[in-house]
């Protein structure tokens, strides 16, 4: 029998990794994961991508998260848009001035996946109100942690319910719902309290997961089967 977990509350996408999202009230999903998601990057001349971190894949860049991106209905090239939300003309231009670096220019995903992880995150409202509690003085917003699906979950839902998903596949409640097969969590690290527009610097919230949970939160999941997720569909466990 399927068990009802939560209400997508919202749905988020990501056009160019590490800059602002876009919300979406319905998106097709596919083995990659949301259509349009994280299929750009800012990459350098070494072929690493703008992120939050070093590492083999992914050189820091401060300063993206203080940009947005979307796709509207369009993936063969994304909208960058400034800290005050207007679109750029020349997004090469303007990341070149704003990043303070002249080797780094957008670029389309290629055989270098720019996910960091899985392609799908979810958060759920119970969990985001833990954080909300466990750090008083900070100002809490899904964004900080950049989830593809906020979930709105039953009253009464205990923090980190997500863990028990782990090996358990979701369905959407449309007829056409995507399937999702939960995984695990993702590993935080300073960037959940770094400033971007409209959320100052709240390292407070790092300190909290960190302590509470091992560093880790949300969900993620792989694509079990391609279809539909909206706003408004619950999800089901099976």
């Amino acid at each position: 029998m399927a068990e009802i977990i939560g209400v997508i509350e919202r749905l988020w996408r990501y056009p160019v990794k590490s800059t602002g999202g876009e919300r979406l009230e319905s998106v097709e999903v596919d083995a990659r994961g949301l259509a349009g998601d994280r299929l750009y990057a800012v990459r350098d001349s070494a072929g690493r991508f703008g992120s939050g971190k070093n590492t083999r894949r992914f050189r820091r860049m401060d300063g993206l998260l203080q940009l947005g991106s979307r796709l509207g209905g369009r993936l063969d090239r994304p909208e960058l848009l400034d800290p005050l939300g207007r679109p750029v003309a020349d997004p090469d231009a303007y990341l070149r001035a704003h990043l303070r670096r002249e080797d780094v220019e957008l670029a389309r995903e290629g055989s270098v996946s720019h996910f960091d992880q899985l392609p799908v995150s979810l958060l759920t409202t119970a969990t985001l109100d833990w954080v909300r509690r466990s750090a008083p003085t900070a100002v809490v917003d899904e964004r900080r942690f950049r989830p593809n699906i906020l979930l709105r979950t039953p009253p009464g839902t205990p923090p980190f319910v997500e863990d028990d998903w782990f090996g358990r596949e979701a369905r959407a409640s449309n007829d056409a719902g995507a399937r999702l097969v939960f995984v695990r969590s993702s590993e935080r690290c300073v960037m959940t309290g770094a400033p971007q527009t409209g959320l100052p610097h709240s390292p407070e919230i790092h300190r909290a997961i960190a302590q509470a949970h091992a560093n880790r939160l949300d969900v993620l999941a792989e694509v079990g089967a391609p279809g539909l997720l909206s706003v408004g569909d619950t999800l089901a466990l099976h």
